[in-house]
């Protein structure tokens, strides 16, 4: 399976973006901080598709989408702190990204499930 084609993985890619992006207007001391935590967990996302799609089992690759989706929920944390301390105001865009990539990863466990 090429990780490339799959609508997760391109939609987590655009996610990674997003939080780079989002992540330039948060103050300098947050450079090793917060920004590098969002980043390191959205560059997760992607990362962890990629390698279980390389994988040579569904069993495997469900684990990393596992491992995707608890990098996702770190990463909407970050968020919400990011918010609270009021380095960036609500960012609807990102939110519906978040959602989406939450969709499409739960979709894509469940139908290698079945």
């Amino acid at each position: 399976m090429d990780h490339k084609e799959l609508d997760v993985w391109k939609k987590s890619m655009d996610l990674v973006v997003t939080v780079y992006q989002i992540t330039q207007l948060f103050p300098d001391s947050e450079k090793f901080g917060l920004t590098s935590q969002m980043r390191r967990a959205a560059v997760s996302i992607p990362s962890n598709i990629a390698e279980g799609a390389a994988r040579k089992g569904d069993r495997e690759l469900i684990h990393f989408l596992h491992v995707a989706l608890g990098s996702l929920s770190e990463l909407e944390t970050q968020y919400l702190i990011a918010m609270r301390l009021e380095f960036i105001k609500n960012e609807q865009v990102f939110e519906l990204q978040m959602i989406d990539v939450k969709k499409l990863l739960i979709g894509f466990r469940n139908y290698l499930n079945k």
